[in-house]
């Protein structure tokens, strides 16, 4: 019994997390009165709305085996609808492990690293040159893992991240 709470007790406390960090907005401060929040909201059509970007996921680390990309989503969040992913790994060869990228339905399904309710989004070639791109054009939690020997290198934990991307508010 207690152990069924503890792993309930997780999965909650990840979620929440993970709700937490992209609900946080990197530019918000105490301190603005309530005259300026009503400005910027009743001139919203007179600001300029902030872009969609490309982010290449893990940085100048790229997509390889060994690198946390738990920990990049978390300290690269807040994502946007609309934003680019851009997976980049070299093809596979005599010196580097073949990689993709898959897109798991839900989270119980990311959590056990289950390949067979995953979508593979590309192969081990497609992340060469500019790199294979994903758009989040959903407002719903993405999860994503690279599905190459058996599994191992998301079930290894590290080679797999979550982002929930967020509506950009209009008065931005």
């Amino acid at each position: 019994m207690a152990a069924k709470f503890a792993k309930v007790l997780t999965i909650v406390v990840i979620i929440a997390s993970m709700f937490a960090v992209n609900m946080a907005n990197k530019n918000w401060s105490f301190g603005s009165n309530y005259t300026d929040w009503w400005s910027r909201f009743e001139n919203h059509h007179n600001t300029t709305h902030q872009k969609p970007k490309k982010i290449v996921v893990g940085g100048s680390e790229h997509w390889h085996f060994g690198y946390n990309y738990t920990d990049w989503a978390i300290k690269n969040a807040p994502f946007y609808v609309n934003d680019t992913l851009v997976f980049k790994y070299d093809a596979p060869n005599t010196t580097t492990f073949p990689h993709s990228v898959y897109m798991f339905q839900n989270f119980w399904s990311f959590l056990n690293c289950d390949l067979k309710r995953a979508k593979k989004l590309s192969n081990p070639t497609q992340g060469g040159g500019e790199g294979f791109k994903f758009v989040l054009k959903r407002w719903q939690p993405h999860y994503f893992a690279c599905g190459e020997r058996n599994g191992f290198h998301c079930n290894n934990g590290t080679m797999k991240f979550s982002v929930m991307p967020m509506i950009h508010p209009f008065w931005q």
